[in-house]
């Protein structure tokens, strides 16, 4: 029988797709992205991760200061392994739907970049921040209504 421990820790544990638009899987094979679950944001024993093809980025979800929702985008500014001009942000994106930005106290390595702040293009938007902020991490959504 596993231990009360053990079952908590398997029930916290959540993983959120991130949303792959068809018209952009050809371009999304350049950075490694397959229809092989390795387009994702995990939540697991106190750590974020976040994995986009040959991309990924870990921290200890103590590390994430707030959340925003975002978009939608310009399908162009959506898809890809990018950074924002001037900034330490960091995407990984795969529709133009809309993303969610971690906020982080101190910056995180992944690229071989350092990152203050991470967009993720995730299906489930709303799913994800629930998740954070049952975690004790607040946030906003900022979407623009359409």
């Amino acid at each position: 029988m596993a231990s009360a421990h053990a079952a908590a820790t398997a029930e916290s544990a959540v993983a959120f797709p991130i949303r792959i638009q068809p018209n952009l899987k050809p371009l999304l094979l350049l950075f490694g992205v397959h229809d092989d679950g390795r387009a994702a944001v995990r939540l697991a024993d106190g750590v974020f991760t976040a994995t986009f093809g040959r991309f990924e980025l870990h921290t200890p979800i103590a590390n994430i200061e707030r959340w925003d929702i975002t978009g939608p985008y310009k399908s162009w500014r959506a898809f890809g392994v990018r950074r924002s001009m001037g900034t330490h942000d960091l995407s990984f994106g795969g529709s133009a739907h809309g993303g969610l930005c971690v906020h982080f106290r101190q910056p995180v390595r992944a690229a071989r970049l350092t990152n203050t702040e991470l967009y993720v293009t995730v299906d489930d938007l709303d799913g994800l921040a629930a998740a954070l902020t049952k975690r004790g991490i607040p946030g906003q959504d900022l979407r623009r209504r359409l």
